[in-house]
């Protein structure tokens, strides 16, 4: 789609020419009213890199080391602050386009992913697979746009880099410097194509916004401003942010460098809501309360790190922003991932973002697929599923995705863990709940039809093991097509027989692994057709383990009437 407004050059004629020393700075005035801040910047010792003046954000450089004390004192300007507290590489004056990735044609044909199935993204699948109208940001390390299970839903109009602060429209600028953007990517909107995995939401398109920088993947402030307002400005409904703006994990309102990029982000994810974009975000992947914090011992993470004491003053961004809904990860199951930051009133809902062996598998540059674990992948989650709900409803407004993105989530409930306040409905490890897919597309299951264990059940060696489930309140018989959703924690499938066990000791093969199935774990949804059985009773899970050495659990299951 063609851009509304062209917020900065492409940096073929650079404002300045390099130099050893050079820093960068936010200089912030009223919106629109830059005129007379870049003058000051001229005759002080600076040069204009690159402006927003619709937010009254100029992203300046200099090597005057008084530069930021001169400016702060210029009529009309609000706030002045160093973005970074190393030097601008000279890159920025002529930036190097990134190769594009060798690729590799896979053999892996797509599966389901527990990932996947525990959204119920598999089962949304069947009604809709998100509109092509629909673009999603990636603003991340660059995208992999010959990808095979992207390069189908890649939009190359809309793809960019902003590293360094200034958008960068020549072709394949926006290409990877790292894997992180590309497999963000694929969890978003990976092609349903018969190769390797599934997004979310495989029918709608993603941009890549390359943030970071080439050199060190960081994520600085004039990198994200510049993300968000091409974002704006090129008509993206959602973005997905799965980083911290760097080099601050938390930026202090009393810092003056800090509070000028907190000031500039905000206007810029502000502008980017006002043109309809919802921003999403990783809450991050320190096991930290937001809601209490005490110490950042990372930052600045450009320089030398210092031990420093903050206070919930001090925020996470553009996770901690207003607007952005922050997203906490979840593990195979209905927990917190180790990692996962949370914080009651903080945490906005929650995704798989996966937790030790069980990660998230998604595409990474060259055709090729891995596995990461992080909020970074349970932030695409949760943006491919409000890829759907934008799809679903297209004139839907950021606000009003945002609320549909908390009615839908599923609620979880704390475990025995005195960190986790708040109620069943939002607390502090999952706010609202975990998203669901089938319920963004529109698919509500009846109150009463749904039912599950979420019980641990040990499974051992050579042995029979079996998680009851009483259903009651439902008329007549099963379905013809009855859904049986399977979590289990195996180190090695092939051993494994899964069946259900109707209320009259009926049994229905689910599964029996090949005996050299090696992979570890079964997240599945099974269809069977229990018309014969009467719906009430007792069902059983059985699964039986027919060889040595590995073993495994039950850790939850499910029957959709």
């Amino acid at each position: 789609m063609a851009p509304a407004t062209v917020t900065a050059a492409a940096p073929s004629a650079p404002a300045a020419v390099w130099a050893a020393g050079t820093r960068a700075y936010f200089v912030i005035t009223a919106p629109n009213d830059t005129a007379g801040a870049k003058s000051a910047i001229a005759t002080n010792g600076g040069s204009v890199f690159a402006s927003y003046d619709a937010i009254g954000v100029i992203v300046a450089h200099s090597t005057s080391a008084s530069f930021a004390a001169t400016m702060r004192g210029v009529s009309g300007v609000q706030q002045v602050g160093a973005t970074r507290t190393s030097d601008v590489p000279a890159d920025a004056y002529n930036p190097a386009i990134p190769a594009s990735p060798a690729q590799s044609t896979t053999t892996l044909t797509e599966t389901n992913r527990w990932d996947m199935t525990q959204i119920k993204a598999d089962q949304a699948w069947a009604v809709t697979t998100g509109s092509s109208s629909v673009v999603v940001g990636v603003l991340d390390t660059g995208v992999d746009d010959a990808h095979q299970d992207l390069a189908p839903n890649f939009d190359a109009t809309d793809s960019v880099s902003c590293a360094y602060g200034k958008a960068d429209t020549r072709t394949g600028a926006w290409r990877p410097v790292g894997d992180h953007g590309t497999h963000v990517a694929g969890t978003i909107a990976a092609a349903k194509n018969g190769k390797g995995v599934v997004g979310v939401a495989p029918g709608v398109k993603i941009a890549a916004v390359r943030v970071a920088e080439p050199s060190t993947s960081l994520f600085f402030a004039e990198n994200t401003v510049c993300g968000f307002m091409w974002s704006g400005d090129h008509g993206f409904k959602i973005t997905n942010n799965s980083y911290f703006t760097d080099p601050w994990q938390f930026n202090c309102p009393d810092d003056v460098d800090q509070a000028a990029i907190i000031e500039g982000v905000k206007r810029a994810t502000a502008y980017a809501e006002g043109k309809g974009v919802l921003n999403v975000a990783a809450a991050g992947n320190s096991n930290v309360n937001l809601a209490n914090k005490t110490s950042d011992t990372s930052s600045p993470n450009d320089s030398t790190a210092v031990n420093r004491t903050i206070t919930n003053a001090c925020i996470d961004i553009p996770t901690e922003l207003p607007g952005v809904v922050t997203v906490a990860a979840m593990g195979n199951g209905n927990v917190k991932a180790s990692y996962s930051n949370f914080g009651n009133g903080v945490i906005d809902v929650a995704a798989p973002g996966g937790d030790g062996s069980s990660g998230v598998y998604s595409t990474i540059p060259g055709g090729k697929y891995g596995t990461m674990n992080g909020t970074s992948m349970a932030s695409p989650h949760v943006a491919g599923v409000a890829a759907l709900l934008a799809s679903q409803n297209p004139t839907d407004t950021p606000a009003q995705l945002r609320a549909k993105l908390s009615t839908q989530a599923n609620d979880v409930a704390c475990p025995s863990d005195t960190r986790c306040t708040g109620t069943t409905a939002n607390n502090a490890f999952f706010g609202e709940g975990q998203v669901d897919a089938l319920k963004a597309v529109g698919v509500v299951v009846p109150p009463g039809k749904y039912f599950e264990n979420l019980a641990d059940v040990a499974i051992n060696d050579n042995s029979t093991s079996e998680s009851s489930l009483v259903v009651s309140g439902v008329t007549g018989n099963a379905p013809t097509t009855l859904k049986v959703g399977v979590n289990i924690v195996h180190t090695y499938r092939g051993d494994l027989v899964i069946s259900l066990v109707a209320p009259d000791g009926s049994v229905y093969l689910l599964e029996d692994f090949p005996n050299n199935d090696s992979t570890a774990n079964v997240n599945k949804t099974y269809t069977v057709n229990a018309s014969s059985e009467v719906a009430n009773g007792t069902w059983k899970l059985r699964v039986q383990d027919v060889a040595s050495q590995d073993t495994g659990k039950i850790d939850a299951w499910n029957l959709t009437f």
